[in-house]
């Protein structure tokens, strides 16, 4: 299953389930980020790579779906209400991660 995270940069959330979710089995996670200056810019090789788009904010729900809006049909794509206040790989936004994506996964 391929799991894409979106946040502005692509520096802090979403590298950080990038990193915790490629430890899962069956899982490939790539991180990416909405603004032009991200780390990895959000694309559409990337939204068609990815069978879940989690995004961190409302505003990166828009943004993605504005842009790339045809590439998302058939695509679920889950809002994590996750705000910018968290550093990379902080317990608690490892924790608030892991709570919020791994209903959305088929495990085991």
């Amino acid at each position: 299953m391929n799991l894409l995270f979106v946040c502005s940069e692509n520096r802090l959330r979403s590298p950080t389930g990038e990193e915790v979710f490629s430890t899962f089995e069956n899982i490939n996670a790539i991180g990416c980020g909405t603004n032009s200056d991200a780390e990895t810019p959000v694309s559409g090789d990337l939204i068609e790579w990815a069978n879940i788009i989690f995004v961190m904010e409302k505003t990166h729900r828009n943004k993605v779906s504005k842009k790339l809006k045809d590439l998302l049909k058939g695509k679920k794509l889950v809002c994590l209400d996750i705000p910018d206040n968290y550093e990379r790989m902080d317990p608690d936004l490892v924790r608030l991660l892991k709570s919020k994506v791994t209903k959305h996964l088929r495990l085991g």
